[in-house]
C-alpha cells in the first residue's frame, strides 16, 4: 500500500483537494483528525492536546489502512502535528516523529490566499512563511520523501492528481 500525505501550512487547499480527488479517482483518504478535535473542544491547545491530535490521526490512518486499499491519501499525519507544537509551543516532542510515515509526501506552498475559518492561526504572511518553513523541516528531519505543490488552485489540482494517478 503507498500512503500519500498531504502536508503543508494552513489554507493551502489540502483538505479541499484530497476530498475532491479522492471521490473523483476512487482513492479512500483519511480525514484531519485535529480540525473534528478543534471543532468540538476547542483551539486553546495544549502539548497533551496536540499528542492526542497525533494519536488520534495515526489511529485514523490505522483503521484506513486496514482495508489494504493499493494507495491511501492522508489529510495530514503526525510530522504535521509537529510543526504545530514547534509553532505554538517552540519545540516538537521526539514522539511526534516514531509514527508510521506515508511513502509520499506532497508539500503545499502557502502561495494562495488564505482564508479564516474559526480553527486557522498563522493568517499573515509572516506567520504563513513561518509554518511553511516549519512544515518542511519537519519532513527533513524525518527523512521523509516530499515534493512541493504550489501555484494557483487549477496548478495545484493538476500537481496532485498527477501524482496520484500515477500511483493509483
Amino acid at each position: 500500500m503507498n500512503r500519500i500525505c498531504f502536508h503543508g501550512a494552513e489554507s493551502t487547499g489540502k483538505s479541499m483537494l484530497v476530498q475532491s480527488l479522492s471521490g473523483e479517482l476512487g482513492i479512500p483518504w483519511v480525514p484531519e483528525y485535529g480540525r473534528e478535535y478543534a471543532e468540538s473542544r476547542g483551539t486553546d491547545f495544549t502539548m497533551a492536546d496536540l499528542l492526542a491530535i497525533a494519536e488520534g490521526q495515526d489511529a485514523a490512518m490505522h483503521a484506513a489502512a486496514a482495508t489494504a486499499p493499493p494507495l491511501l491519501i492522508l489529510d495530514t499525519d503526525p510530522l504535521m502535528t509537529a510543526a504545530w507544537a514547534v509553532m505554538l509551543f517552540g519545540d516538537a516532542p521526539e514522539v511526534l516523529f516514531g509514527y508510521e510515515k506515508a511513502e509520499l509526501y506532497l508539500l503545499f506552498a502557502p502561495d494562495v490566499p488564505w482564508v479564516d475559518d474559526n480553527t486557522r492561526f498563522f493568517g499573515t504572511p509572516q506567520l504563513r512563511a513561518r509554518f511553511a518553513a516549519q512544515a518542511e523541516l519537519m519532513l527533513q528531519r524525518a527523512g521523509v520523501p516530499y515534493r512541493t505543490v504550489e501555484g494557483d488552485w487549477a496548478a495545484r489540482e493538476a500537481q496532485a492528481r498527477a501524482v496520484l494517478q500515477r500511483l493509483a
